[in-house]
């Protein structure tokens, strides 16, 4: 089994030495890196080539931000998952819209921690459903307008299908879950989730969430099932 290459991000040493020794000592885990500052990310990358950066957001010279932006704008970019100590912070979600696959706090507890890396290592967003709809709904909740026009400007690049998809993935759904309500396989799924990704230009399902609520397709949906709902309510009266 191959070790997933690890690179650790965090100005403050105790924590690096405590992630350190706590993923480590996992057989699966090769720590290869520890940086304190967001600057000496990309260079440790070219010299280190780690699967997944453990990325702290807030450091005094480079924060996490601008390190993930510009890990994920390189070609065979690292997955980056965003250590916090917030739920829904403003810079978390910059995060995630520049690529991140999602964030663990720094109170998590170590096996979620490890599962989290093992996760996103493998292609999955480390995003519970609960968690992606309380931050897209942050972030939508301060959106522009002219945030909106460009979101459904993007989003007019879709089929009818891939739309679906897409505002299912908004909605926090797995793959089985789509494939389930929407009548197709579940290999269906991933390649419209694939198409996706590519004509968006997004790097994970977690960008997807976030556009589908810029652009509104999740208000639109919530208001047609209250629409249906008042509609069965007033036929059965």
């Amino acid at each position: 089994m191959t070790a997933i290459r690890l690179l650790l991000v965090d100005d403050d040493p105790l924590v690096r030495a405590g992630l350190s020794l706590m993923l480590g000592g996992a057989d699966d885990i090769e720590i290869v890196g520890e940086a304190a500052d967001g600057g000496e990310v990309e260079s440790l990358v070219d010299r280190t080539r780690p699967d997944v950066v453990l990325m702290d957001i807030r450091m005094p010279t480079v924060d996490g931000l601008t390190a993930t932006e510009l890990l994920r704008s390189r070609e065979e970019a690292p997955q980056v998952v965003v250590l916090t100590t917030f739920h829904a912070d403003e810079q978390v979600l910059r995060a995630l819209r520049a690529g991140a696959a999602g964030f663990v706090l720094k109170d998590t507890p170590p096996a979620e921690i490890l599962a989290a890396v093992r996760r996103v290592a493998a292609g999955d967003p480390v995003l519970s459903p609960t968690v992606t709809r309380q931050l897209v709904r942050h972030a939508v909740g301060g959106a522009a307008d002219t945030r909106r026009t460009r979101a459904r400007a993007r989003m007019d690049r879709l089929n009818d299908r891939e739309r679906e998809v897409a505002v299912a993935v908004g909605r926090g759904l797995s793959n089985a879950e789509i494939a389930t309500g929407l009548f197709m396989s579940v290999a269906t799924v991933k390649t419209h989730v694939s198409r996706i990704l590519a004509k968006l230009a997004l790097n994970n399902r977690v960008q997807i969430a976030l556009l589908a609520y810029d652009a509104g397709l999740l208000d639109e949906e919530a208001g047609g099932a209250e629409e249906a709902e008042t509609a069965r309510e007033q036929a059965d009266g």
